[in-house]
């Protein structure tokens, strides 16, 4: 009557359902407590423990521990970190260490001067300057004598020699008349021609006309210009620091110089130092060249020697100009920087029994602007403060040198070919 159904294989649902075989355990879990009284309770219980612990094998499981993990773990580890901070900051905020307000903490280190001993060197005193090279200062031809210009012979830009005629000047002395008594006894007057000197004006060097400030039958007096004339010529000009005069105990004949772009380096002669205070215009301390730089002024002192013939060189080159002014062979020496004083006295600062720092009366001799000599006032193996006390080390003004952030010192020494 009634047809049995087959019960065939069928899928389990945990390939539909992410592992979890819940229909198909169920009814077999029911039949194993068939005849108990637990048959439904039964199939709740392990379903609901599928549910919350997994099934169908490792994946689910590990999938349901880091949900685990997500949901109820990491926000009960937030809200424990949030609490211990914030009771940390009240902690500090409004309840501070007794103990650290009683006894602060008290600086362990300690600031030493620095110190150098002084040793025996020697010191070569090279003093380098920078130069340009210009044609060499105009020479003036002047009258001398008192007249009009009857002739000038040149123009400018002529080339003229040494002792060549240039021009003249004329000068006419009136001559009073003469009175003569006639045969019959009238008196004749007799106008006399003027007296006439006339002495030529010559170039007092072999050079370039460069200029006629004058023209013909121009009035002029003794010693003024007629022509200037430019030597076919060159002389290099420096600028010197009136500190750096100091350091020249002599002023040598001769420099050396070095051009960019120019010959090797040579040695120019005829050195000569200009006070600014008296250079006039066209004079080698003016501080100008024909191409209007200046390269001396300011309260500079000029430097200037000749160029050799044979050392062909253009107005406008630039370079140095390098002084040997001295040397000293085992002396006792100081860094610059340790001395209060450039030239011929100073002071130095040592420590006394006290630990302070104690000034020192010291003799000075040459300097190479690095090291200085000390001739009196200290000795070889004492030791001083390499450092004036109150001096700013790092301002190249007040020591000549600037220390940098590695320990090291650039001085000032002019301009280094």
């Amino acid at each position: 009557m009634f047809q049995a159904r087959s019960e065939g294989p069928r899928e389990p649902r945990s390939a539909r359902a992410g592992g979890i075989a819940l229909d198909t355990i169920e009814p077999r879990i029911a039949r194993t407590h068939e005849g108990c009284g637990i048959r439904r309770q039964s199939g709740l219980v392990v379903r609901a423990s599928r549910k919350i612990f997994g099934g169908g094998g490792p994946a689910g499981r590990k999938g349901n521990v880091m949900g685990v993990w997500r949901r109820i773990i990491l926000p009960i580890v937030r809200v424990v970190l949030v609490a211990v901070i914030a009771v940390a900051l009240v902690k500090i905020a409004f309840f501070p260490d007794a103990s650290a307000e009683s006894a602060p903490a008290e600086a362990s280190a300690s600031i030493e001067e620095p110190v150098v001993t002084a040793g025996l060197s020697s010191l070569q005193n090279s003093l380098t300057v920078p130069a340009s090279v210009r044609a060499d200062t105009a020479v003036d031809a002047k009258a001398t004598l008192q007249g009009s210009v009857s002739e000038l012979t040149v123009t400018i830009g002529q080339k003229v020699s040494a002792g060549e005629r240039i021009g003249a000047v004329r000068q006419e002395t009136p001559v009073d008349p003469v009175t003569r008594m006639a045969p019959d006894g009238t008196e004749t007057v007799v106008p006399q021609k003027p007296k006439v000197v006339a002495e030529a004006i010559v170039a007092p060097a072999a050079g370039t006309i460069s200029a006629l400030p004058v023209i013909t039958k121009q009035e002029v007096a003794v010693g003024d210009v007629v022509a200037k004339i430019t030597p076919d010529a060159f002389i290099v000009q420096g600028s010197l620091k009136p500190e750096d005069l100091y350091r020249l105990s002599s002023i040598p004949g001769e420099a050396s110089v070095s051009l960019k772009g120019g010959p090797g380096e040579f040695t120019c002669t005829s050195l000569q130092i200009s006070d600014p205070a008296t250079a006039g215009d066209g004079s080698a301390a003016n501080g100008s060249d024909p191409s209007g730089e200046a390269t001396a002024g300011g309260g500079a002192t000029a430097l200037t020697c000749r160029v050799p013939d044979e050392v062909r060189v253009f107005s406008g080159l630039t370079g140095a100009l390098t002084i040997q002014a001295g040397s000293a062979e085992n002396v006792v020496t100081l860094p610059t920087t340790a001395v209060k004083g450039n030239a011929d006295s100073g002071s130095v600062w040592v420590q006394n029994a006290e630990g302070e720092a104690e000034e020192r009366p010291v003799k000075l001799g040459i300097t190479d602007g690095v090291q200085i000599q000390i001739v009196e006032g200290v000795a070889e193996g004492d030791t001083v403060y390499e450092f004036v006390p109150g001096t700013d080390v790092t301002d190249p003004e007040s020591t000549g040198c600037a220390l940098q952030p590695d320990g090291s010192e650039i001085c000032d020494e002019g301009l280094v070919p």
